[in-house]
């Protein structure tokens, strides 16, 4: 099927936006559920449970890790058409297998199943690089995290509201809306991927550590690639810590919590949405990297050392401010691969994504016990921040002096 560069780019960004909103929208409304789903089958036992739970986090995220890049590769051969909707068709059948799960096994394989169907991720990155001029590509990358910042706001209150009814009722929803965004999808998403573009599929390519390899066939995109998995890294400080954190430091409750996620939601959709087109047009991607990871690291020594509750609120939408930089450094990495590799390219950061899922939270949660246990005298309950702070400084200087020897031109800019 062969479009305009227009309507393929408009087709693209409705439908890509609309498949990450109702993939975000499906995980957030499991959130409130599973844990107790979890603890349910092992008896009501909540220390089994946690460990449990932990085993799904890594099981989901060990599945990112290996098939992204296959997935990735898989959309450089066929296509991403056929990839995006068979991945997206699994895992509204996966939510099927989850909602009739007769035990924690099936729950467990059912989670292992979103973590490979889940990697579509990757090829609906590479769909934008296919139809999205370089210089438009941040606002669109910005696009899909204010999907991620609608979801991650709506998903979980959905979910809490359905999961009150029937805790398996929320997987039936996420089903539906999985498989109904297929059937949309069949009608209205072009190919993006012409066939003269198309490459064999590789195995040597298409696992994990194939797939890193070609973030190392160019210099520059290696020290940004390196950059990227920091940024995930200390990402992962939000999601482990954050809930124990508060509660230990400020003895908030579920509802604070949950009204404190919706505000770090409704930011993030703020900045992804709106800010990220004018940020990149008027500082152009270097710069905004630069701009936008400077504000992540001074959210997470806010986070980290705020003594009250209030002050910790200043952090959120300085912190949502993070989200400038990452639209504009995948869209400066994008420019640096052959049309053919947008697929290898987008699976192998899912695998960084993966791999700092796997370590980070181990990570910061034991910071965080640490210096609330052995050291506690140092009074640094924060201590997880201050280092996702310092990785994200780290992470900025790195991205800056890797694109500063060739000085990467935006969009616009002169080599």
């Amino acid at each position: 099927m062969t479009m305009p560069a227009q309507s393929r780019r408009k087709a693209a960004l409705t439908f890509i936006f609309v498949t990450v909103l109702i993939d975000m929208l499906a995980f957030g409304m499991i959130i409130p559920v599973l844990p107790m789903l979890v603890q349910n089958f092992v008896g009501g036992n909540a220390a089994h449970a946690a460990q449990m739970y932990g085993l799904f986090g890594t099981a989901w995220a060990l599945m990112q890790f290996i098939f992204s890049p296959v997935q990735g590769a898989l959309s450089d051969h066929f296509g991403r058409r056929p990839v995006i909707l068979i991945s997206c068709a699994g895992l509204g059948l996966d939510f099927i297998l989850m909602a009739l799960a007769p035990n924690l096994w099936w729950l467990l394989l059912g989670r292992v199943i979103s973590g490979i169907t889940a990697a579509s991720f990757s090829t609906a990155g590479a769909y934008i690089s296919d139809v999205t001029p370089p210089e438009k590509r941040a606002a669109s990358f910005g696009l899909i995290g204010a999907a991620f910042g609608v979801g991650f706001v709506l998903g979980p209150a959905l979910g809490g509201l359905l999961g009150a009814i029937s805790p398996r009722l929320p997987f039936w929803a996420s089903a539906f809306m999985a498989l109904a965004n297929v059937c949309w999808g069949l009608f209205v998403l072009p190919e993006s991927l012409t066939r003269e573009k198309r490459v064999a599929f590789s195995w040597k390519h298409a696992n994990p550590l194939g797939a890193l390899k070609l973030l190392r066939s160019h210099p520059m995109l290696a020290g940004l690639a390196v950059s990227y998995f920091l940024i995930n890294f200390a990402h992962g400080v939000l999601p482990s810590t954050t809930v124990l954190y508060v509660h230990f430091r400020y003895g908030w409750d579920t509802r604070a919590v949950g009204i404190l996620l919706a505000g770090v939601g409704i930011s993030s959709l703020i900045v992804q949405g709106f800010l990220v087109k004018p940020a990149v047009k008027w500082f152009k991607e270097r710069r905004a990297v630069a701009l936008g990871l400077t504000f992540g690291a001074a959210g997470f020594a806010i986070y980290g050392l705020a003594p009250t509750g209030p002050i910790f609120w200043i952090g959120v939408p300085v912190m949502a401010l993070w989200g400038i930089a990452t639209p504009s450094l995948q869209t400066l990495m994008t420019r640096l691969v052959d049309p053919t590799e947008q697929g290898r390219l987008q699976g192998a950061l899912a695998s960084l994504v993966g791999l700092a899922s796997l370590i980070g939270p181990t990570v910061f949660t034991q910071t965080f016990a640490m210096f609330i246990g052995t050291r506690a005298e140092l009074g640094l309950p924060g201590a997880p921040y201050l280092l996702a702070a310092v990785l994200v400084i780290a992470a900025m200087l790195l991205a800056w002096r890797t694109t500063q020897p060739l000085g990467v031109p935006a969009a616009g800019e002169p080599a």
